[in-house]
């Protein structure tokens, strides 16, 4: 075990159980005109008719008498609630949803912290996006989420939030709604689950569920050992332990500042999750007396570190897509350029799967994101706002790295730049991306010819089929896959290779699509495509046997056909039936965005505000 320290000026980055609340700094005050630029710590605790409660219970009139009469009903004394800050909890607590089956004990030390803080906290229970079980993704669901946390903030008697997520797409709908509110707001992550053990073999979640179903239909594993490894990989509440979707939207939310120092790597099981818990119900009452609103910690720089953290992490290429919607709802302007342009000036530093060895147990001892964003501090804008600091320079100040290995120095890095490429190309002329650090060098240039499939039930039946006379340098590609085609942009993209080369040793082909992939999964997988065959772009027009070459190092995916052909092939195109003729999966299909721009509402998106409702 090593011990390595990051020079930064300042005191010390204390954890999340720190007893002292007070914090003192400057930083730059949001753009949003509704707010005063003023310190987040040194203004005056607003007095109990200055909440947004106060509208609810502290008024004259049939209405109040009618509120303060419903919570009696309710069992609350007066003095438990009158004139203290209401907190809403919301819970993405679910039977079904494994990552967050603790949550609905996590909620209890939340409370526990809102109560000792003097703040008055209610529970409200919102939609569960289990990655595992909802179908066709909850990637369909993300909005709708985001959708729930914005009405529910605005239209019940609170004066600040606590989110409660973790699983993939929990932490992005919940922030999204949340800013679109903007009420003080606290982020508590579910955390990772146990490490997973199959024979003496420490397993990661997805990452090792990827490699040895590859390994059973190579026939080098049998049914005896599948089902021992489908007792052991996940062993405990959490979401995945690996550097998936999960952690590294949860390591963003963090970078944010909108979590508790530490709070993102805790595992779900440790006792000091509970702790952060309840810090996390201590922090948001005194966010709330301060006024401390989440448009004054979501601001560019703040996205600027998040993508920063993400690519130095070597973290989930679905982070793209989430940060930059993220961002269009807090009114700041994130594009793939952003992250291309930030992948450049960052290694990636987290020796972490599937790009690396260890799993986020180990990053936690390791000195968790205050330690590896302490080696990132050069990059980052140390003098905004979190929300347990008047700085984040003061936060990471004297903080830790206790192993060298699982976050490594600048000079020993997992790979020279960011995890995550952007590519152009006439096949992609909005961008795609790919996750380089975790495909064989070999792929990083790579022509060969495409084998196309138009949707993914038929390349499930026919991938395996010797007479498409797949190698390993074909280029495989998968359409009717995106935000409309999917429908929902499933998790489709790290196609499977076929049984007999599989067979022959071949663990990796270029495969591109306009899908996402897990971001446990590994491989030369090109994603998010834009814009998508559904809407005719540019991967509609593929053939089997055009030629297609990636280029990884000048950020290029270009497919060998004449433009004058692909003219005559998109006049020939003719667009797919519309996936849904009513509900929410209609209103979907309209106002989805592309993948470049966030898969974001096009209503939900736009700028404009939203009345307050009148509670009187």
């Amino acid at each position: 075990m090593t011990e390595a320290r990051e020079e930064l000026p300042g005191g010390s980055p204390e954890p999340y159980d720190r007893p002292d609340h007070e914090a003192h700094g400057a930083h730059d005050a949001h753009d949003r005109p509704d707010h005063e630029a003023c310190e987040p710590y040194d203004r005056p605790d607003r007095q109990p008719h200055e909440l947004r409660s106060h509208q609810w219970y502290g008024t004259e009139g049939l209405r109040t008498f009618s509120h303060r009469a419903r919570t009696r009903q309710l069992g609350y004394l007066p003095q438990e609630h009158l004139g203290k800050p209401v907190i809403a909890i919301l819970n993405t607590w679910s039977d079904i949803n494994p990552c967050h089956v603790h949550l609905r004990d996590r909620a209890q030390a939340v409370k526990r912290g809102v109560w000792q803080a003097g703040g008055f906290p209610l529970e409200f229970p919102v939609s569960t996006l289990s990655e595992t079980f909802q179908k066709p993704t909850p990637m369909l669901y993300r909005n709708l989420l985001a959708m729930e946390t914005e009405e529910l903030l605005r239209s019940y008697p609170v004066d600040g939030a606590v989110l409660m997520g973790g699983c993939d797409k929990t932490t992005p709908a919940l922030l999204m709604g949340a800013a679109s509110v903007d009420l003080p707001t606290v982020f508590v992550p579910a955390g990772p689950m146990l490490p997973g053990h199959w024979r003496g073999e420490t397993l990661g979640s997805g990452t090792d569920m990827w490699k040895y179903w590859d390994e059973r239909r190579a026939g080098t594993i049998g049914d005896c050992e599948m089902a021992e490894l489908e007792n052991g990989l996940a062993r405990s509440p959490g979401h995945c332990m690996t550097m998936g979707t999960a952690s590294t939207l949860t390591a963003a939310a963090e970078t944010l500042g909108v979590t508790v120092p530490g709070a993102s790597s805790v595992p779900a099981v440790d006792s000091g999750h509970d702790r952060m818990a309840a810090a996390s119900g201590l922090r948001i009452v005194e966010l709330v007396r301060k006024d401390l609103r989440l448009s004054r910690l979501l601001t560019r720089e703040a996205y600027e570190d998040a993508v920063a953290a993400v690519l130095a992490l070597g973290g989930s290429t679905n982070a793209v897509i989430h940060l930059i919607a993220m961002a269009g709802r807090s009114g700041v302007r994130l594009t793939l350029d952003d992250f291309d342009r930030i992948a450049r000036t960052v290694p990636v530093l987290a020796n972490l799967r599937p790009g690396g060895k260890y799993l986020m147990e180990d990053f936690h001892f390791a000195g968790g994101m205050p330690g590896f964003l302490s080696r990132l501090a050069d990059v980052l804008h140390l003098d905004r706002p979190t929300v347990s600091h008047a700085t984040l320079r003061e936060q990471l100040d004297g903080a830790l790295v206790h192993d060298a290995d699982v976050i490594r120095e600048r000079e020993r890095p997992l790979a020279a730049e960011g995890g995550v490429a952007v590519l152009r190309g006439n096949l992609c002329p909005d961008g795609a991306v790919i996750k380089h650090v975790a495909m064989e060098e070999r792929f990083l240039e790579h022509t060969g010819p495409a084998v196309v499939f138009d949707d993914y039930r038929t390349m499930q039946r026919t991938i395996d089929d010797p007479e498409l006379g797949i190698t390993a340098d074909h280029v495989l590609v998968l359409r009717g896959a995106g935000p409309k085609g999917g429908p929902g942009m499933p998790e489709y993209g790290m196609l499977p290779i076929p049984k007999y080369l599989l067979e022959q040793g071949v663990r990796d082909m270029v495969r591109i699509s306009d899908a996402r992939m897990s971001g446990t999964s590994y491989g030369a997988c090109v994603l998010h495509v834009a814009p998508e065959s559904h809407v005719g772009g540019p991967l509609a027009l593929v053939r089997t046997g055009d030629t297609i070459t990636l280029d990884v190092a000048a950020r290029s995916l270009h497919l060998h056909v004449e433009d004058e052909e692909l003219e005559r092939r998109r006049a020939a195109w003719t667009p797919p039936p519309a996936r849904y003729e009513r509900g929410y999966g209609a209103l979907y299909m309209e106002q989805i965005s592309q993948a470049d721009t966030g898969c974001d509402f096009e209503f939900l998106a736009r700028p404009g505000t939203t009345p307050e409702p009148y509670a009187g």
